[in-house]
């Protein structure tokens, strides 16, 4: 009877910590990759934009430099801009000086001074006209027959009075209102001069075109060990379903052997019991187990011989000790009939 496979130990299921990790260095590799792949120079009439890597990281990972340069043109500009920044900043400075005393005395509209001189102007200019409408007042009421002294002429008088006053109120508000703007305008305008200072010239960054965006797959690596796992687990079940079936064709001939050793002419026994005596056999390995718990063995015996299947008595005894019976010279036989019931 030939030999039986056993059967082989299930792969072993791979270890989460190291899957993992594994991952995260592949991770990082393709980040690293997609940022070598994204960082192109590029160069421009006004400049360029160039990437360096700059050392690494603590952990190993490259660190890049993104560097822009201007043309030789545009660096020209930037530098006078930043002197002529310079230069506005210090008379911005000078200026600030001085706008912090003019902003540090009280804001002060009208005056006597600027009343006067208001009368002044007006009287030279409106003066004439009063003493013209007076006089023609007058001669209009004396060839209307209206004395001096009646309460006609002393009527006409007064109204003629108050235009004269409403034309120097208006005078003196008018005035007044223009007075005022001119002195607003005079502490505005060093105001309005600093704030022009301060806004200086700028240069504009280079234009560079939208770089294109190159996408790296990440690699999924936890995925490809649990289906490499999962493929040998199958191929593990596979196999072992065959050596299953394999042992059960190699019992099913022994519970055949067991029905017919009855008629067999045996080497070391005879009847219906088989020589199964451990010190007879070597090469002894266990390639399965009954329905009885009983382990079957493949072995030779001793003195030579093909590889058998079979029990030992030492077990068989055991577990069923009227299915074993002992030769005259000492060694035990096994009655495989009674030996292979359940």
């Amino acid at each position: 009877m030939g030999g039986s496979s056993s059967p082989a130990p299930a792969p072993a299921a791979p270890d989460p910590v190291a899957t993992a990790k594994a991952q995260g260095v592949m991770n990082k590799e393709t980040a690293v990759a997609q940022t070598g792949l994204n960082a192109i120079n590029q160069y421009t009439p006004d400049g360029s934009l160039e990437y360096t890597q700059g050392g690494t990281w603590a952990d190993g990972t490259p660190r890049f430099t993104a560097t822009t340069n201007l043309s030789p043109a545009s660096q020209a500009i930037f530098d006078t801009n930043k002197i002529t920044q310079q230069n506005i900043a210090t008379i911005g400075k000078d200026q600030s000086a001085r706008i912090g005393d003019l902003l540090g005395k009280p804001l002060k509209l009208g005056n006597e001074a600027v009343e006067a001189r208001l009368m002044e102007l007006g009287s030279a200019r409106l003066n004439p006209q009063f003493a013209r409408n007076e006089e023609a007042t007058r001669t209009r009421l004396l060839n209307s027959g209206i004395r001096q002294g009646s309460d006609a002429w002393a009527a006409e008088m007064g109204t003629l009075g108050q235009n004269k006053n409403d034309a120097i109120n208006q005078l003196l508000l008018a005035g007044r209102g223009q007075a005022n703007q001119e002195i607003m305008s005079e502490r505005n305008q060093p105001i309005n001069e600093i704030t022009a200072l301060m806004s200086g010239s700028q240069v504009s960054n280079p234009a560079f075109a939208s770089t294109p965006q190159s996408q790296v797959a990440g690699v999924d690596y936890m995925g490809a060990v649990n289906n490499n796992y999962n493929q040998q687990m199958s191929a593990w079940n596979a196999q072992n379903a065959n050596a299953q079936s394999s042992n059960n064709a190699m019992m099913g001939g022994m519970f055949g052997l067991g029905g017919t050793i009855g008629s067999a002419a045996l080497k070391y026994g005879g009847g219906a019991a088989l020589f199964s005596d451990r010190r007879l056999k070597t090469d002894i390995v266990p390639v399965g187990t009954l329905d009885n718990g009983l382990t079957v063995y493949s072995y030779r015996f001793i003195d030579g011989g093909p590889t058998q299947i079979g029990l030992m008595a030492d077990e068989v005894e055991r577990v069923n000790p009227d299915a074993v019976t002992i030769a005259p010279n000492g060694f035990k036989m096994v009655d495989y009939a009674q030996a292979v019931e359940a």
